[in-house]
């Protein structure tokens, strides 16, 4: 072991109690840093996920009374976007549910199930029944169920599509999207099934897409890349991004606040351990002029509290990464709503972790810089002096 760290272990282990409040100080500040960040990220995942994690994020619309042709070699164009995940044609039918002398008005939209599961995950959000598989079957918004249709699952209805006529369909199923407006206004289909009802052929009213979470708040440039290989202006390009600006600038500000926090905690942990190891400097003042007098050298004089700042960095950080994760344990485990799951969900990064942890080892270090400066500029005479 070199001098200066034998040194610094030495000034350490003399002061255990000392040494166990800095070491305690960087963890607090490290489990900080760790669980608040671990609640705004999984918080901001959270709020993203049920806003628009179960919906298009990227939509081609043709203009309102037209359709989209040829959607195939559109889709196929697109498909060198790597950022893309799914691409999903869609075509929507406004029209009238009948039921003997009960009406209810209701957006048909038909889908290709295989694609739009990667969407809107429908096969889980079925409240019973299956979804619908040939030209005669439907599945509705679960609010169908208790409105005065009186519809169960096997229920035949009518459904009225105005220039399109009306069809009678099979209930196959109920979902529920959690979202009232949707669970009160939609009926899904297969997509032949609505290009049949209006019979268009082989077009659609919208391409949906979802984006690969990595690169979800990219939906502005996403969207305007599609534009550009699409070349052609009769077509509506709109992403999630502008169309939730409010939600977007309140993540924005969860992420300004988090940050803040974490900044000033490890500006209070900095200025804790410069202050603490530059009275130890003047504590072991003594032992330093002697350890100079016997020929330590400036440099190496520093050094031992360099080294001192890098050991309370690693102890503190490691302690605080524990402590962050029991913090986070703990939260999940109380902090839970009636259904029994956390009221807010925690995204436990390893990469964010250890960068808390590098960060905590760095500002140590750096608060050592002051304590190193002064005991470097110590003077065996000045010592001698105040003995």
């Amino acid at each position: 072991m070199n001098l200066p760290l034998h040194l610094a272990t030495r000034f350490l282990k003399s002061g255990k109690t000392q040494t166990f409040v800095i070491v305690l100080g960087i963890a607090v500040g490290v489990s900080v840093q760790v669980f608040i960040g671990s609640l705004i990220t999984g918080l901001q995942k959270s709020l993203v996920s049920k806003t628009i994690g179960s919906s298009s994020q990227i939509t081609i619309s043709a203009p309102a009374g037209n359709y989209i042709d040829g959607y195939d070699a559109i889709v196929g164009d697109l498909q060198t976007i790597d950022q893309i995940k799914v691409f999903s044609p869609t075509l929507d039918a406004r029209g009238t549910l009948i039921s003997g002398t009960e009406t209810q008005p209701t957006t048909l939209r038909g889908f290709d199930f295989t694609k739009a599961n990667q969407i809107y995950s429908f096969d889980t959000k079925l409240t019973e029944g299956v979804l619908p598989t040939t030209d005669s079957e439907v599945a509705l918004g679960v609010t169908y169920k208790d409105s005065p249709l009186s519809l169960t699952t096997g229920s035949t209805i009518d459904l009225n599509i105005p220039l399109g006529g009306t069809k009678t369909f099979t209930v196959v199923g109920f979902f529920d999207m959690n979202v009232s407006a949707l669970n009160s206004s939609w009926g899904i289909t297969t997509l032949a099934n609505v290009q049949d009802l209006l019979g268009i052929g082989n077009q659609v009213s919208s391409i949906e897409t979802q984006i690969k979470d990595a690169y979800i708040f990219d939906a502005p440039t996403i969207a305007a890349s599609i534009e550009t290989t699409l070349n052609n202006s009769t077509y509506v390009v709109s992403n999630w991004v502008d169309n939730n600006q409010e939600l977007l600038s309140g993540l924005q500000g969860q992420s300004i606040s988090s940050l803040m926090i974490q900044v000033f905690v490890m500006i209070s942990v900095v200025l804790g351990i410069a202050s603490v190891l530059a009275i130890i400097v003047m504590q072991k003042s003594k032992q330093i002029g002697i350890l100079k007098a016997m020929g330590l050298k400036d440099g190496d004089a520093s050094l031992v509290f360099l080294y001192e700042g890098l050991i309370l960095g690693i102890l503190g950080a490691i302690l605080g990464v524990l402590l962050g994760l029991g913090l986070s344990y703990a939260f999940t485990t109380f902090a839970v709503g009636a259904d029994g799951t956390p009221v807010v969900p925690l995204f436990i990064d390893p990469a964010f972790i250890g960068l808390s942890g590098l960060i905590a080892i760095a500002a140590a270090t750096l608060a050592s810089l002051i304590p190193a400066g002064k005991s470097k500029k110590l003077s065996v005479i000045e010592v001698i002096r105040n003995a």
